[in-house]
């Protein structure tokens, strides 16, 4: 049975205590710690995903797109990598990669050039307009993030990412 510590009362409720509360009824033999983990964590994720979406937006890129210029960006000069480095990296199919480097390509964002070791190969480099883009991209996004998390003191947020940190590593173990 799932025991809700009496801290938690002096909290204000979410909509996540709902569902807790609904499964305790129905099925009191769950134990809903988990549910009451990552139904957080995927509610604040969505949210935080609008509000840095609307935060982008201005300087017409979506996320994903935002994601390519930022990776190039944290390369480091040249602001360059492979089409196949940037797609490991986002985790994404190459065919899901060429669609947002057509996009950024066409902004003139960024450039496809032929690789000068591999004649089947691509680079893809930042271009100027591109790196002024998501150096006040990033600024906005990071804006919206720190405003967000102004909910929590530092200590307190510094232990979040710890303990996210732990979690993650436990859930992308094998």
């Amino acid at each position: 049975m799932n025991e809700r510590p009496e801290h938690r009362k002096e909290h204000r409720r979410d909509p996540v205590d709902a569902i807790i509360d609904q499964w305790a009824t129905v099925r009191p033999d769950l134990d809903t710690a988990a549910m009451e983990v990552f139904g957080r964590i995927n509610r604040l994720s969505a949210a935080m995903a609008d509000r840095v979406a609307k935060a982008y937006a201005p300087f017409g890129i979506s996320r994903g797109e935002f994601d390519v210029l930022a990776t190039l960006r944290r390369s480091g000069e040249p602001y360059t990598l492979s089409p196949r480095q940037l797609s490991a990296t986002l985790m994404l199919t190459t065919g899901g990669m060429t669609g947002r480097l057509d996009k950024l390509e066409r902004a003139e964002l960024l450039r496809r050039s032929p690789d000068p070791h591999d004649r089947r190969g691509l680079h893809v480099t930042l271009t100027g307009k591109g790196l002024d883009l998501v150096d006040e991209a990033v600024g906005a996004g990071l804006a919206v993030q720190t405003e967000a998390l102004s909910a929590l003191d530092a200590e307190r947020a510094g232990l979040l990412a710890g303990l996210l940190r732990e979690l993650l590593a436990g859930a992308e173990r094998p």
